[in-house]
This record gives structure tokens, C-alpha cells and sequence, in this order.
């Protein structure tokens, strides 16, 4: 018995320590490409620039490996398969419009981050530090949020506690899970519960955009299409 907690005890370090390690490469990937964005056209910065994407990008296939070995899923973006049905039908080039984003992450670095990555897409955002917080700003306004990025690890309220609780509220709330590091059985069962999707840290800001973008497309669709019959609910 001793032998079973040391082994699952061990495990747990172990998924915390691959998620903290894409969670800090997050960090310096979203850092980096907003540097490269300020400095363009400067050639004296461009190779080191240059050698900061390449390792970079070591480090994330490290992290992904880490990864497939210790079980979590390897998709980097995943949508729901409902919503997913209806990407893709002429997305728009331009930006996001004034659509209202409620972004949650206990790391105050990383929020300041991904909101400036979604500002400058002309997304509305609005931020809470902690899923308590996220849980009060969305019950005293439910349909203000047209999407909730939620990260998953979290102190006192995790993103799958949170999740729960703002689907009580409103069960048709779209939420995007972001994650380090998250097990594949875990992602499937909160799939099966109505998590809109999965955004896997690290990922560069185009990719983020990409997927928000993706992601609220799909949902206008899908409601539209079922908007004779009942209430889209993921």
C-alpha cells in the first residue's frame, strides 16, 4: 500500500512539473513573439531573436514528449466535436469584433499577456485572478461572457471546480480550458460535460487567436442552425 502512494504521489510531481513547465513557456513564447512584434524590422535584434524562437522551440518538443510519457493529452487546440462540426464556414480575416472574454489565470504575468494578445485582437476582456473571483464576475453578469478561458491549475479552485459552477449559472456558458498539462481521460470526461475546448500551453499568440476565433465562429453557427429547435448546449 505504501508502495502504491509513493508510485501515485510521484506521478502527481510529475504532471505538476510538465504543466508548470509549459505553463513557464507559455510565458516566454507569448513574451518573446510580443518583443519580435515590437522590434521588426531591426536588424541588429534579429538574430538574437532568432536563436531565442530556436530554443524555443527545443523546449516545447521537450515538454510535448514529457508529455505523451507521462499520459496527458497532445493535442495542442481541440474543440468540441459539436462545435467543431461547424468550423471553418467563412471565418472572418479581420478581427474578433467587441465580443466580451472573460479570462481567468492565477498568474498575473500570464494574464497580463494573453489579455494583451486578445485587446489587440478588438476582443473585450475582462480578467479574475482566481476561479472565486471568475465565479462572482460572471454570477452578477451570466450573459455579458461570450467566451470563458479558464486555466486549469489553480490554488483553492481549480479550473475543473470553476468550470462546474459558471455551467450551475449557465449551462450553456462556452468555456475553454488552458492548460500546462491535462490527462486524457480527464479532458474526455469534461468534453462529454460541455467544455467547449482545449487550449494546451505552450502556444504562440496566433494560435490563441486562431482558436478563440474558431471557437465563437462555430458557436454562432451552431446556435443559428439549431436556433428552431432548442438551445445549442454543449
Amino acid at each position: 500500500m505504501s508502495s502504491q502512494r509513493k508510485s501515485i504521489s510521484s506521478a502527481n510531481s510529475l504532471w505538476r512539473a510538465t504543466s508548470d513547465l509549459n505553463n513557464a513557456l507559455q510565458l516566454v513564447s507569448a513574451t518573446s513573439a510580443l518583443i519580435d512584434s515590437a522590434w521588426k524590422g531591426n536588424d541588429r535584434s534579429e538574430k538574437y531573436l532568432a536563436m531565442l524562437r530556436a530554443s524555443i522551440e527545443r523546449a516545447e518538443l521537450a515538454a510535448a514528449e514529457l508529455v505523451k510519457q507521462t499520459g496527458g493529452a497532445d493535442a495542442k487546440t481541440l474543440m468540441h466535436p459539436h462545435l467543431a462540426a461547424f468550423a471553418g464556414r467563412g471565418l472572418p480575416s479581420g478581427g474578433g469584433g467587441r465580443q466580451s472574454i472573460l479570462l481567468v489565470d492565477d498568474e498575473a504575468m500570464a494574464l497580463a499577456l494573453v489579455k494583451r494578445i486578445l485587446v489587440e485582437a478588438s476582443y473585450n476582456v475582462i480578467c479574475a485572478q482566481s476561479g472565486f473571483e471568475c465565479v462572482e464576475l460572471f454570477r452578477n453578469s451570466p450573459d455579458k461572457f461570450d467566451l470563458v478561458l479558464l486555466d486549469l491549475t489553480m490554488p483553492m479552485m481549480n479550473g475543473e471546480e470553476t468550470f462546474h459552477r459558471l455551467r450551475h449559472i449557465r449551462p450553456d456558458v462556452p468555456v475553454v480550458l488552458c492548460a500546462g498539462f491535462i490527462q486524457q481521460d480527464q479532458l474526455d470526461r469534461l468534453l462529454e460535460e460541455g467544455l467547449a475546448g482545449l487550449l494546451r500551453k505552450p502556444l504562440a499568440p496566433d494560435e490563441i487567436i486562431s482558436h478563440v476565433r474558431s471557437t465563437l465562429e462555430s458557436l454562432k453557427y451552431s446556435r443559428g442552425a439549431e436556433s428552431s429547435a432548442s438551445p445549442a448546449r454543449l
